[in-house]
């Protein structure tokens, strides 16, 4: 059979970040998928630039680093290496009850008018129930560096021949709420790294808790990190990420 490492990957249109760009954590979970053989557990991403949409992109693996990479004739556009195995497993942030991630929401920072992420796939302001995620996620009164919000996840979602959520749309998940706690209306970010754990992939239907930590900032980049714990209370994955503020 044809190896997965060395395909190719479409974006559809769909899962949009900013405008006319890719969502940074679709595409990572996409690759992480391709990766791992599947899992798209224990992977870190680096985007290198903007995911274009609805166009076939080339994937190489070099077996001798393990490095898989996206690319287009003008460069590689992000790039995905298995994590050591044998490093620990990060830490999650401290859960709130979903009562508490649905009143942490309502003040999600991207109602207002600023906001240049209305249409991202994720947490777009502008995207109807059952096409973007529609998570939004709100500083915690209580933490000021975290933020939390509730996401239930669309039949749509689920992987082909399976019953649960694909674990691109996890990774997604991960994506926004971190980048979230670093931005208001002087700081766009945009994500450049990502690693994340998989260890449950949630069910359609069933709410879950999202988390976003901010962790610190040096010059132009922001660390973060996200947990999604699913319709139980358990921790069904976490993620670090480095975003970048786009020179101004």
């Amino acid at each position: 059979m044809p190896d997965p490492r060395a395909a190719t990957i479409v974006v559809p249109g769909r899962f949009n970040g900013p405008p006319g760009i890719g969502n940074g954590g679709y595409l990572a979970g996409l690759l992480a998928g391709r990766a791992s053989g599947g899992t798209a557990s224990g992977v870190t991403v680096t985007l290198r630039r903007a995911v274009p949409l609805d166009r076939p992109l080339a994937l190489a693996h070099d077996a001798g680093t393990g490095v898989l990479t996206l690319h287009q004739d003008d460069g590689p556009i992000a790039e995905a290496v298995p994590v050591d195995a044998a490093l620990p497993l990060p830490t999650p942030i401290d859960p709130v009850t979903p009562a508490e991630a649905v009143e942490a929401s309502r003040s999600f920072p991207g109602f207002a008018a600023w906001n240049p992420y209305t249409e991202c796939f994720v947490c777009g302001t502008g995207r109807a129930e059952g096409d973007g995620l529609r998570l939004f996620p709100g500083m915690l009164t209580d933490r000021p560096d975290t933020n939390a919000c509730v996401w239930t996840p669309h039949a749509s979602l689920v992987a082909p021949g399976s019953e649960q959520v694909g674990p691109e749309f996890v990774w997604a998940a991960l994506d926004c709420p971190g980048g979230w706690t670093g931005m208001d209306r002087d700081t766009a970010l945009l994500l450049g790294r990502m690693t994340a754990h998989v260890y449950a992939l949630p069910y359609p239907d069933e709410p879950c808790v999202v988390l976003g930590r901010r962790l610190g900032r040096e010059g132009r980049k922001v660390r973060t990190a996200t947990t999604l714990y699913d319709a139980e209370g358990r921790v069904a994955a976490h993620a670090e990420q480095v975003w970048i503020a786009p020179r101004t």
